[in-house]
């Protein structure tokens, strides 16, 4: 029996670095692919402990992380110098995933390794997390705050709904938070979910007194749709609001109020799909690669990511924040360097079918 469980062991070490061994080496990866794309077993071993290390280092001295940042590469002994006298910088942020990605990959390491470093890292970021929210229940994009757009009610690039996906995991005592053990907190991460929930509803658009949708980023204080950067206008979002959506259609009991919010959502990106496009990759007249929209009657259904808030028009734009219509009306670099449009809803509209069964008396 010794002999056959050797056997398995081996052959258990074996198998999983075939797996690693099939994936890009790290230094070819950006940090979102290793920090969400690792297998299990993975998790605990030395490259990971080393890559964790990492993050003790970068977490800011309030308890956030910077972003766009390759938390995964082999420090110097010098660059770990300069990232330790950069501790008190204020360019924490939850844009991009920043934060809840780094607490979700520390939280994963203290259930491998049993570390407390990692614990009070997460811990800490949590703490910062919560004092980072608004009384009204949203997050802004940058704490402490920054002044411009970044003080905005943040729904960009699904931020409010990664930071509501961490807190329901904390709430409902989830494996991978489940250290987490002071009930003060999670009193405190309980509230805070109901008031990110309480905003959600608070910025929905509504359209001749209907619900719609929801815009990438609301005032902070009138709840309107609002501008971000020069081509993100005040507008429907087709993207951000799949995530706000599926926060909605995963509670329990919903109350009228909520019902009808999803409901609303749902029909309102049901009836503005761009039906039967597809992306096309060509090589353009200037030998660059390239892309555009083409009508396909075997492709499925996309929405865009900005409609017109007085027309319901999709809309593109450039640099100079000027609306028009199809891709070809703009820059190559915005053009491509930017996700004009997106299949997500399609997932929601399907899980709607049975969230209505449900929930719909």
């Amino acid at each position: 029996m010794q002999i056959v469980r050797v056997l398995f062991l081996i052959s258990v070490g074996y198998l999983f670095s075939l797996k690693i061994m099939a994936q890009k080496p790290l230094s070819e990866r950006n940090w979102m692919s290793v920090a969400t794309g690792m297998p299990e077993e993975w998790f605990g071993t030395g490259e990971s402990v080393r890559i964790a290390d990492n993050l003790l280092l970068y977490q800011r001295s309030l308890g956030g992380w910077p972003k766009n940042t390759a938390f995964h590469r082999t420090l110097s002994d010098a660059e770990k110098n300069q990232i330790l006298k950069d501790k008190d910088n204020q360019d924490a942020i939850f844009d991009n995933g920043a934060t809840t990605t780094e607490m979700r990959f520390l939280a994963k390491m203290y259930g491998k390794t049993t570390n407390e470093n990692y614990k009070n890292a997460v811990i800490k970021g949590l703490r910062f997390i919560l004092e980072a929210q608004y009384e009204n229940g949203g997050w802004p994009m940058f704490f402490p705050l920054k002044k411009g757009y970044y003080t905005h009610i943040t729904f960009n690039d699904d931020a409010h709904y990664r930071l509501m996906k961490l807190l329901k995991e904390i709430n409902d005592r989830k494996p991978i938070f489940s250290f987490i053990s002071d009930q003060n907190l999670i009193d405190q991460s309980q509230k805070a979910w109901e008031k990110g929930i309480e905003i959600i509803l608070k910025t929905q658009i509504t359209v001749n007194g209907k619900p719609a949708i929801w815009c990438a980023q609301h005032d902070e204080f009138t709840f309107l749709p609002a501008k971000a950067r020069a081509y993100e206008l005040p507008s429907f979002s087709g993207s951000e609001s799949v995530g706000l959506l599926e926060i909605l259609m995963e509670i329990q009991n919903p109350s009228t109020e909520i019902k009808r919010a999803v409901q609303g959502a749902i029909e309102w990106l049901d009836a503005h799909r761009l039906r039967n496009i597809r992306w096309d990759n060509f090589v353009n007249t200037e030998g660059k690669k390239d892309r555009r929209l083409v009508t396909d009657p075997a492709a499925g259904d996309m929405w865009a990511r900005f409609y017109d808030l007085e027309t319901g028009l999709p809309y593109v734009s450039d640099r100079d924040g000027i609306k028009k219509s199809t891709l070809e009306e703009i820059g190559y670099e915005r053009r491509n360097g930017y996700s004009w449009y997106t299949d997500e809803p399609e997932k929601i509209i399907k899980k709607y079918q049975d969230w209505k069964v449900n929930c719909i008396k």
